[in-house]
């Protein structure tokens, strides 16, 4: 048997895309058939190491540095993606920083931080994708299980800056839809990385708010992206990947 290749031929963007999630994901697009940018602000060798694999599987990679906070930077690396591969018609927003703790103690300088990477730069970077995709692109963007849930104190401001994307990505599938661009939010909960290890010191009390007992893979959240890069009839959707966590 054969497995087709669903994404032959397509250009993505991953922000954020040199570990984690973003890692499972450039290299599952890539497996499906799409070459692949691989965004990132820290971290070279590990960018250039997902770039190694993408192009293990045969496909064109780049690693591109831009911190998506920047009110530039965010823009200039799509455009950058575009004119390395030859256009761009898959967007993954991922990049994302968290600052958790009481309400009391956040600065000026955290909510800024939080809100420039998770909110405004996710935006300018789906302008600028917007701008640069043809028919039928694809924009998924990597939101959180806590826009739907918070189940405890701490976590105000990250979940505000979460919660922010789902308003974003159903005006931008009424926007672009016109020109079958998609647009989906994607809310993992806790899963397996090094900002967040299964083995880690709150990992117990993580696992335990999900129906599932247990924390995700990045394999499973890149699973869904896979699917919604592929998918030509899903818009404006709000997908968890929580193991039950908002159940």
């Amino acid at each position: 048997m054969t497995t087709q290749v669903t994404l032959h031929g397509k250009v993505a963007l991953v922000t954020g895309g040199s570990r984690g999630i973003g890692a499972a994901t450039a290299v599952r697009l890539a497996r499906e058939g799409a070459d692949v940018a691989v965004g990132y602000v820290n971290g070279k060798e590990a960018a250039d190491d997902v770039v190694r694999a993408v192009k293990e599987l045969g496909r064109r990679a780049v690693a591109l540095r831009a911190d998506t906070g920047d009110a530039t930077e965010a823009a200039e690396m799509v455009d950058a993606a575009a004119e390395a591969l030859g256009g761009l018609d898959i967007l993954v927003n991922n990049a994302g920083v968290g600052v958790i703790g009481p309400l009391d103690t956040l600065s000026l300088a955290d909510v800024d931080r939080v809100l420039d990477v998770n909110v405004r730069g996710v935006f300018l970077a789906s302008q600028a994708a917007a701008a640069r995709m043809p028919e039928g692109g694809r924009i998924i963007t990597i939101g959180s299980c806590m826009a739907q849930r918070v189940p405890g104190p701490g976590g105000t401001l990250y979940a505000t800056s979460k919660a922010a994307l789902a308003g974003l990505t159903k005006a931008l599938a009424r926007e672009l839809g016109g020109r079958g661009i998609t647009a989906n939010l994607v809310l993992p909960g806790p899963i397996d990385t090094d900002m967040n290890p299964a083995d880690g010191p709150y990992a117990a009390g993580q696992a335990a708010m999900t129906a599932l007992g247990r924390f995700g893979t990045a394999d499973e959240v890149a699973s869904t992206v896979a699917y919604l890069a592929g998918a030509t009839y899903v818009t404006g959707a709000e997908f968890p990947v929580d193991g039950g966590h908002a159940a």
